[in-house]
């Protein structure tokens, strides 16, 4: 049952092995009036997951948020996470300074997500590969 207001679950997709997502995730926060923010480790199978693959969506390129039915992917994501944040706490002010416009977002994201690739590989992460799964659209 929802609340009385619009308020719903906010799903966000991301790496839970990578150190830098799990850190984002561990200190990111949405307004209360927007709903609860659920975490999910795309490392693990579920609907959301196959959801992103069906849509093509490359787990390893970008991190997913799905509000209602729509899933935001990338910079696009990151942009509207920082919307929907909380302005309290340094953590989320920075990210609304460097996230908060499709601008900074379009900058500063892929940075983000090179120093991810960079630091997956020192670390002997693999990738997720979730588009090359067995059954995927993209694996056929």
């Amino acid at each position: 049952m929802k609340n009385s207001s619009a308020q719903e679950d906010v799903w966000l997709v991301y790496d839970d092995q990578c150190p830098v997502c799990r850190t984002y995730c561990k200190y990111v926060r949405i307004r209360d009036t927007v709903g609860r923010l659920r975490l999910v480790d795309a490392r693990q199978p579920g609907e959301l997951m196959d959801e992103i693959t069906a849509a093509g969506l490359d787990i390893d390129q970008g991190m997913v948020l799905k509000l209602g039915n729509a899933l935001y992917y990338g910079t696009d994501a990151i942009h509207m996470l920082s919307l929907l944040s909380t302005r309290s706490g340094w953590f989320n002010r920075l990210c609304f300074m460097f996230f908060g416009t499709r601008w900074g977002a379009r900058l500063f994201y892929p940075i983000g997500k090179a120093f991810r690739n960079v630091l997956l590989k020192l670390l002997g992460i693999s990738y997720i590969y979730n588009l090359k799964q067995p059954g995927s659209p993209q694996a056929q």
